[in-house]
């Protein structure tokens, strides 16, 4: 059986609650009464031992003197509800302020003796706690402090508290005690639910959610907004499951993309070879649909090779291989490979280049890719009697190449979808309309590889220009061949 975290800090709260209330009510009074037992004896001892010196009791008393003492202790007693005795060196009572004085008119009073009275059996401590020799039947706290003359002890001055006065005392201490405790516990449970409400309840939707995501529900969104950690977490979660539901998207898209371009030459290849095998082609016009088929494994060759390198690009194992370049030998010798397809459409190459050598830091083989790509686009979205525009320059330090053609131009709408894989715009705006959508994909992995920027630029019925930059390596005094 699974505990909810919740249950178990109810659990602890519940368990520290009950071991407060048994620790206070038990050691806690112990500790409480023994305090006060040591803090009011010592105070009834200096109250004693200050009655014992004075004047009255060392010096001889009298009738008189006799009566007043009595009138004073009296009055001390009462207000510090206790009892004040003198007594003599053999335990007689010579006064009580529980009672009437001990005197009268003719000095005859008999005065009650303690039996058993020795000051040595009461310890060494300045107070103790009893029955005072069998006095009292409860218990008094009792200090005993002795009255000298002519260094000969005369008698003793003993002063007694009911303990019941310390108990009452020690029971309103603990009444405070226990009421603080459960205000410092209420304060403690209040920490606990706003916990509660701004961990453990975040912690259980991200768990939810967590679920959810195990369980293949990735556009599931855990609704935590707060903007602490797990808010931060939760908000990270979604993040992630987005993420992977793209991914998940992009691969059913991609898919369904490959299977579709693969599909459509695969099954033109098929019908024109059977039509050559079953006779229904005549033999003079075998070569006209064998170039056909011949055209359509180049393109599949492409489309196989274009996907192979996104996916080493997206695996991380596309490493560059840096050297230093001339930008402009490698333009001219990409640009020359297009002569076939422009000539008989009368488009030409107007290549407007800085310098006769201009180095750049890159990946050649990587750099002549984008170029044959971005040329390949151009050529193919030109007008016919055309010309294709590329131009080298330097700005800010870094290497700007530049390719812009005069054809139909890019839609607006379209222009932030051209670099995402298998797009294709509007399959009407270029009579060599035949591909596959991963031209401009490659073109921006490898800049980004390149930690490089390219951008467009594009205007309907006027033409497009991509421009992307490189690291001037004009200061190198070596060019890698």
């Amino acid at each position: 059986m699974h505990i909810k975290l919740i249950h178990k800090f109810i659990l602890i709260f519940a368990v520290i609650g009950i071991a407060e209330f048994v620790l206070i009510s038990t050691l806690g009074s112990r500790l409480v009464q023994h305090r006060l037992v040591e803090s009011e004896g010592l105070k009834l001892y200096k109250e004693a031992a200050k009655i014992a010196q004075s004047d009255v009791l060392t010096n001889g008393i009298d009738k008189d003197s006799f009566s007043s003492l009595y009138l004073n202790l009296h009055t001390l007693a009462g207000y510090q509800d206790c009892e004040i005795w003198l007594l003599g060196s053999d335990g007689t009572i010579y006064m009580n302020t529980a009672g009437e004085s001990a005197t009268d008119d003719s000095g005859d009073a008999e005065y009650p003796v303690l039996e058993g009275f020795d000051p040595l059996k009461l310890g060494s401590g300045y107070y103790t706690v009893g029955t005072f020799f069998d006095y009292y039947p409860e218990d008094h706290l009792t200090v005993l402090s002795p009255v000298t003359g002519n260094l000969d002890i005369r008698g003793y001055i003993a002063i007694h508290e009911p303990m019941n006065n310390i108990f009452t005392d020690r029971e309103e201490i603990l009444a405070i005690i226990h009421l603080l405790s459960i205000i410092v516990y209420i304060l403690f449970l209040t920490v606990f639910i706003l916990l509660y409400l701004t961990v453990l309840r975040p912690l259980r939707k991200i768990q939810t959610g967590i679920q959810e995501y195990a369980d293949g529900r990735l556009n599931y969104n855990i609704p935590v907004n707060s903007h602490d950690e797990m808010g931060r977490l939760a908000a990270s979660l979604n993040y992630m499951s987005d993420e992977l539901n793209k991914s998940g998207e992009y691969e059913r898209n991609f898919i369904a993309n490959v299977s579709h371009d693969f599909r459509s030459p695969l099954t033109s290849m098929k019908g024109f070879v059977e039509a050559i095998l079953d006779g229904t082609i005549p033999p003079e016009m075998q070569e006209k649909y064998l170039r056909i088929v011949l055209a359509e494994t180049e393109r599949l060759t492409k489309l196989t090779n274009g996907i192979l390198s996104l996916n080493r690009i997206d695996q991380k194992q596309s490493k560059l291989n840096l050297t230093v370049f001339d930008i402009n030998e490698v333009i001219r010798d990409t640009a020359a490979t297009f002569e076939g397809i422009c000539t008989p459409r009368q488009i030409s190459f107007d290549l407007v280049l800085t310098g006769e050598q201009l180095l750049v830091s890159a990946d050649l083989e990587k750099i002549q890719q984008v170029l044959y790509n971005l040329i390949d686009n151009a050529v193919k979205f030109s007008r016919d009697s055309s010309s294709i525009r590329i131009e080298t320059s330097i700005r800010h330090g870094k290497v700007h190449v530049s390719v812009r053609d005069h054809g139909c131009g890019i839609p607006a709408s379209s222009l932030n979808k051209i670099w995402e894989r298998f797009y294709k715009t509007d399959t009407s705006r270029g009579r060599e309309r035949k591909g596959n959508g991963l031209g401009l994909a490659i073109v921006k992995e490898i800049i980004n590889l390149h930690n490089q920027n390219i951008t467009v630029v594009s205007t309907e019925g006027v033409g497009t220009e991509f421009d992307f930059t490189l690291e001037h390596a004009d200061d190198l005094r070596t060019v890698a061949q």
